[in-house]
C-alpha cells in the first residue's frame, strides 16, 4: 500500500503552488516519511521556514508551523528551541535565504551548536523571485543578476557549516528519495545543529537558462557534479574538484548542546548551581 501523506499536510492548501517537475515536492515527502518513521507527534515539531520557494513549505504541513521574514529562519526556530527545549524544531531555506541574507543567523546556529535541524534547499538560485545569483550559484552561469556569467566565487554550505561548529552536516539529491529520507531520520534523532543540503531542481529559472531545458536535464546535471561520500575519499584532490560529496559528512555526538548550556545560566540565576567557569564545558579553549 503506498504511503498516505494527507494526515500530515493542510490539505486545503493543496496541490502545492511549486511548479511542475520541482524537487521541492520530493523534499516534503522525504521530510514526511522520516517524521513518520520516527513516530514524532505534529504538536512536538515546529517548522519555521523563511521566503522563497521553500518558504511555501511550512504553509503545507499540518504542524506547528511559522512563515518568518527572509533570512530570519534559525533566529526564529532559535526562540522557539529555547522557550520549548523539549521539542523538535526545523527551519526550512533556500540557498538565497540561509546564506545570503540569512548567512549570519547560519553560521552562529552551526556555532552555538543549538539543537535543532536547518534543512536547506539548495538549487543554486533565487528561484522565487526570478533567476538572480545565489551564493552557491555555480561560476559562469547565467542569471539574471549577471547576463554575462557569474563571476561570484561560489559557496559549499556544507564546508562552512563544518568550519562553524555545526555538530551534524549531512547532503543529499532528490534523484536518491530514500537517501534523503535516511539522512532527515538521522538528523531528527541527532541532539545538536543538524545541517541538512538537499540538493534540488530548479529547471524553470536556473535550467532552461542554462542549457538543461527540462527537469531530468538539470538532474542529471546535479547527479553529474555529485557523489557519495566514500567514493568522493577515494578521488584525487584533481579529481575532486567541482564535485560534491553527499552523505552524512560530520556527526559529532560528544559536543556541548546550547539548550543545555542554557539551562546552566537558568540554574545560577535561580540559585541552584554556583557560577559557571571553564570546567563546565566538555571544550576547551
Amino acid at each position: 500500500m503506498a504511503f498516505n501523506y494527507d494526515s500530515y499536510l493542510r490539505m486545503e492548501k493543496m496541490p502545492t503552488l511549486w511548479c511542475w517537475g520541482c524537487g521541492d515536492g520530493v523534499i516534503l515527502k522525504a521530510f514526511i516519511r522520516a517524521v513518520d518513521k520516527l513516530g514524532i507527534s505534529k504538536d512536538e515539531m515546529c517548522i519555521v521556514s523563511g521566503i522563497g520557494c521553500s518558504g511555501r513549505f511550512s504553509s503545507y504541513v499540518d504542524f506547528n508551523t511559522i512563515h518568518s521574514t527572509h533570512g530570519r529562519t534559525v533566529a526564529y526556530a532559535t526562540g522557539v528551541k529555547l522557550a520549548n527545549p523539549d521539542k523538535h524544531v526545523v527551519c526550512v531555506a533556500g540557498d538565497g535565504d540561509a546564506w545570503a541574507i540569512g548567512g549570519n543567523h547560519t553560521i552562529h546556529g552551526c556555532r552555538r551548536n543549538i539543537d535543532m535541524t536547518l534543512i536547506v534547499i539548495q538549487n543554486f538560485i533565487y528561484g522565487l523571485t526570478n533567476s538572480q545569483t545565489s551564493p552557491t550559484t555555480p561560476q559562469g552561469m547565467w542569471t539574471v543578476t549577471q547576463k554575462i556569467g557569474n563571476i561570484d566565487p561560489t559557496f559549499d554550505g556544507c564546508e562552512i557549516a563544518i568550519s562553524c561548529g555545526a555538530s551534524f552536516v549531512a547532503r543529499e539529491n532528490v534523484t536518491a528519495p530514500k537517501k534523503l529520507e535516511k539522512v532527515f531520520v538521522e538528523a531528527f534523532k541527532h541532539k545538536g545543529f543538524a545541517y541538512v543540503e538537499a540538493m534540488s531542481n530548479c529547471h524553470i529559472n536556473l535550467g532552461r537558462k542554462n542549457k538543461m531545458v527540462s527537469a531530468m536535464n538539470n538532474l542529471d546535471w546535479i547527479d553529474s557534479i555529485t557523489t557519495p561520500k566514500k567514493k568522493y575519499e577515494a578521488l584525487s584532490e584533481e579529481e575532486q574538484l567541482n564535485l560534491l560529496p553527499t552523505g552524512i559528512l560530520k556527526q559529532d555526538t560528544d559536543v556541548d548542546e546550547y539548550c543545555d548550556l542554557y539551562k546552566m545560566i537558568q540554574d545560577a540565576h535561580q540559585g541552584k548551581r554556583g557560577k559557571i567557569t571553564q570546567d563546565d564545558f566538555k571544550k576547551k579553549i
